[in-house]
């Protein structure tokens, strides 16, 4: 059954099924795999609550081993992609937020998954946030038999039933609208879910994110993510000027001109 629901979903990228435009990830972050940002609704995911844009990663176009669990993978998993922020530090009681939205097209219980969790600077795994996974009932977060949420983690909502059917969205590539199973077993997206962490240990940390593939490469799964922040403070190298921070740039600039050129005359 599964390789007539193939054969259906590569029909339909012939016919047309077409890639919206997306961005690299922000500066400072590193990808492995297929990962973007992209600055409108896509489909079924929409921008995140109070944002303009939201980095995603995909197993359509991944690479094998990769977005798999830092510690203790199932075993299963075949190709997916991954993703890193630059570091930051952080004190004791800091606080780190972030949306996140799980999207698969592959139902049936138990099967993909999707993972975010901490780094001792950028190579030393050091914690799980949480873990998301195809189910066809209850919470998709935190994923079944896969790590729990970490100590001093909150979602809100604090429950994370699949909104079900087969999820339109672009990065999922030819699985885009598609769904392994039919209405009812597991495929779909959780919605933008709110996370905030509290630090207990000061230090160097950054954020990790995964999603892979399990037993097969077809109907695949995406994460999108959107606000990563300390204390409300965007994680960013390269904070893009606001407008009056240009405005004032270009008049330094211009004074800076005016001013050499009087002493050229002079």
């Amino acid at each position: 059954m599964k390789a007539f629901q193939l054969m259906g979903l590569a029909i339909g990228a012939l016919l047309g099924a077409g890639t919206a435009a997306a961005g690299p990830l922000p500066g400072g972050w590193s990808c492995t795999g297929n990962c973007g940002t992209n600055t409108a609704a896509d489909g079924d995911v929409t921008l995140a609550p109070g944002f303009g844009s939201y980095q995603w990663i995909s197993t359509a176009g991944g690479l094998t081993g990769a977005g798999q669990l830092p510690v203790g993978p199932t075993g299963q998993e075949t190709n997916g992609s991954s993703a890193q922020t630059p570091t930051f530090s952080v004190n004791a009681g800091d606080k780190l937020n972030f949306y996140f939205n799980y999207i698969t097209s592959d139902g049936v219980q138990f099967t993909e998954y999707a993972w975010a969790g901490l780094y001792s600077g950028t190579s030393t795994f050091d914690s799980y946030l949480f873990t998301a996974r195809t189910t066809t009932s209850g919470n998709t977060v935190p994923g079944f038999g896969l790590p729990g949420l970490g100590a001093g983690v909150t979602l809100t909502p604090s429950t994370s039933a699949i909104i079900p059917g087969g999820p339109d969205f672009s990065p999922l590539g030819g699985s885009s609208g598609g769904c392994y199973g039919g209405s009812g077993q597991g495929c779909g997206y959780t919605g933008w879910i709110q996370m905030e962490y509290t630090f207990t240990t000061a230090g160097i940390y950054s954020l990790g994110f995964g999603v892979t593939n399990a037993l097969d490469t077809a109907f695949d799964s995406a994460f999108a993510i959107a606000g990563v922040s300390i204390n409300d403070t965007p994680i960013d190298p390269n904070p893009v000027p606001e407008p009056a921070t240009l405005t004032l740039l270009g008049a330094s600039l211009l004074g800076l001109g005016a001013l050499r050129r009087r002493r050229q005359q002079g």
